[in-house]
């Protein structure tokens, strides 16, 4: 048959501490919880347009024709598995890791090969129970609404890439946690967090109304920062579900220095950010740079 070059989501999804499920359940009852755990997450691949590969033992292989797909399968297996856990006595969970990536994929005879089933695999492999790894280049590829729920984990060295790879997790957990944090406290307010961020005689809060701010040398910036090694739009500060994360995008770096922590910089990276500190574009703090934007985070 011949071979198919196409762009596909790649998903490995395997159960974690399968063996210790056989020391803890027994070998019946634990080779029954990884048949059904596997039929589960082969039913929510089916459920969300994707095909399953193949199965090789605990874990699964899976494709899916574009990345939103696939991460939507992803945090739908994880919620899927309290129904495997609801007959597990003794407090034993069946989690899963999950790792996914989007790219060029060579489909042939039923099975696909190729970077991209590469990649994929090796971000099972820095995956933890409950969580979902991905690539940079994967998350530019999901919905607003699906990135506002990743966040920056590494750069990870990969095995047969010269450079290391960006890689972030996606959190399916969150807004569950958020909602049934707001159900306890009952009518009490959750606290409004922002980042106010102080320039000379500039002021620019990051909130609800203004979720993200770029710093740079343009005057178009939303604060325009007088520093010669600034690049015209140098840096990102985005809100992502009431926490703040420092984007850059120049060529010189950024400097960020987070009171009562040690100094960080970035090239073409992010960190998130909290407390007080002071940001210098392109400058270390060390040559005393006269520019700094300084931001604290607030709670009303």
């Amino acid at each position: 048959m011949a071979q198919k070059t196409t762009n596909l989501a790649i998903v490995f999804a395997d159960i974690s501490g399968s063996t210790k499920l056989y020391d803890t359940l027994g070998d019946q009852l634990a080779r029954s919880k990884v048949a059904e755990t596997l039929d589960t997450m082969t039913r929510v691949v089916k459920e969300n347009n994707g095909t399953v590969i193949k199965t090789i033992g605990d874990e699964i292989m899976c494709t899916f024709p574009t990345a939103v797909e696939a991460a939507t399968a992803c945090c739908e297996m994880h919620e899927a598995l309290h129904e495997v856990n609801a007959g597990i006595e003794d407090k034993t969970v069946i989690a899963i890791r999950v790792g996914m990536h989007y790219g060029p994929a060579i489909m042939e005879g039923g099975d696909v090969f190729g970077d991209a089933v590469n990649l994929a695999a090796r971000m099972t492999a820095q995956s933890k129970a409950n969580q979902i790894i991905t690539t940079q280049s994967t998350i530019e590829k999901l919905s607003p609404v699906l990135r506002a729920s990743t966040r920056f984990i590494d750069h990870a060295p990969i095995k047969g890439k010269q450079e290391e790879i960006d890689i972030y997790e996606i959190i399916w957990q969150e807004e569950d946690v958020t909602r049934m944090a707001t159900g306890m406290m009952g009518n009490k307010k959750t606290p409004e967090v922002k980042l106010r961020l102080r320039y000379n005689d500039t002021e620019f809060v990051i909130g609800k109304s203004h979720s993200s701010a770029v710093l740079g040398r343009s005057k178009d910036c939303d604060v325009p920062v007088n520093e010669k090694l600034a690049s015209r739009q140098h840096v990102r500060i985005e809100m992502r579900r009431d926490k703040f994360f420092i984007i850059d995008q120049s060529t010189n770096g950024t400097h960020v220095l987070i009171e009562g922590g040690e100094g960080a910089f970035l090239r073409r990276e992010e960190m998130p950010i909290t407390g007080t500190g002071k940001i210098s574009l392109g400058k270390g703090f060390n040559e005393n740079p006269t520019e700094v934007v300084y931001f604290t985070q607030e709670a009303s």
